[in-house]
């Protein structure tokens, strides 16, 4: 609509609606503040209470090699501890000889330290290359460069989703640049930004976008985001199920399914069917009198894709 029709509408408005009270100086701009949350969408948040931080920003790293010769690494929080808590994990890794790595940034939310996620897209990019730029209006641009070699070369597997938000999604799209690595999963959050948090007199505070990453070639990351290569459904129930409990026994119980037993000899003599008796485990789990095994379809995808991959590379 038109500058010139979108003010005639609201003076119509103020004209003939039933209600003038409604169409008041205060609710018009409280309807305006209401509009511009809701199109800015990732850029902008109103904040009750000044905003405090994330809780799931304490989300722990997880790693561990998979099958023998996949190293599986779960970032969780862009920190200094996590960040070496992955060189251990990837210098462990590479004495095992991994041949593929599998990088999960399903749990890793926003913060605003850009430098930090360099450090982590440092281990897997080429030396001297331009990882990403951090562009705000009216302000030299920020650029993030890897200046080092990488700790790992090989085949990659990123795993996002709408939890993966802010310098995560840099990660991804680095990755996916120079390691072109497969994303699996769903699309990222499109919270690529430097954000700024501006206190209101009300005590609120407005969370306001005010640089965003950009990768070389001028690759936008906001507001659209990291699409997948191949898209992969998983409830964030079934998922934050899956990490809480990985941390204490591993992730393969949730991608590896388990060995379906025979009959033999010892279970005829014993009067017993192991197959039959395994058959029906699913009927007692449909029926609510067991709890069925979660799984991580996701990183299950992820595995299926590197076991293609070693194959035809083998042929």
């Amino acid at each position: 609509m038109a500058t010139a029709d979108l003010q005639q509408a609201v003076q119509l408005l103020e004209s003939n609606y039933i209600n003038p009270d409604a169409l008041n100086e205060t609710e018009l701009n409280r309807a305006m503040l209401t509009g511009l949350l809701t199109r800015l969408g990732g850029g902008v948040a109103l904040l009750a209470d000044g905003g405090p931080d994330n809780p799931e920003a304490t989300n722990a790293f997880h790693g561990e090699l998979l099958d023998g010769h996949i190293g599986y690494l779960r970032l969780g929080a862009l920190t200094n501890t996590n960040l070496q808590a992955m060189d251990s994990s990837l210098q462990e890794f590479n004495g095992k000889k991994a041949d593929a790595i599998v990088l999960d940034l399903r749990a890793s939310p926003a913060t605003n330290d850009f430098g930090l996620a360099a450090e982590f897209a440092k281990r897997f990019s080429p030396k001297g290359k331009l990882l990403f730029s951090l562009r705000r209006t009216g302000k030299q641009e920020r650029t993030f460069a890897s200046d080092r070699d990488p700790a790992f070369q090989g085949l990659m597997i990123v795993l996002a989703d709408g939890d993966t938000a802010g310098p995560a999604e840099a990660i991804a799209g680095v990755l996916r640049l120079y390691n072109k690595a497969l994303v699996i999963g769903q699309p990222t959050a499109g919270r690529a930004v430097e954000f700024s948090d501006l206190p209101m007199n009300g005590g609120e505070t407005l969370r306001v976008a005010v640089a965003e990453a950009v990768l070389p070639e001028n690759r936008p990351l906001f507001p659209g985001g990291v699409k997948p290569d191949v898209p992969v459904e998983m409830s964030p129930v079934e998922k934050r199920t899956v990490f809480e409990q990985s941390l204490a026994g591993g992730m393969g119980p949730f991608v590896f399914e388990t060995e379906r037993p025979h009959l033999n000899e010892a279970a005829l003599l014993a009067g017993r069917n192991p197959e039959m008796e395994a058959a029906e485990t699913p009927q007692h789990r449909a029926h609510g009198t067991e709890k069925s095994q979660a799984r991580d379809a996701v990183l299950q995808r992820a595995m299926d894709v590197v076991t293609s991959l070693s194959i035809y590379q083998k042929r």
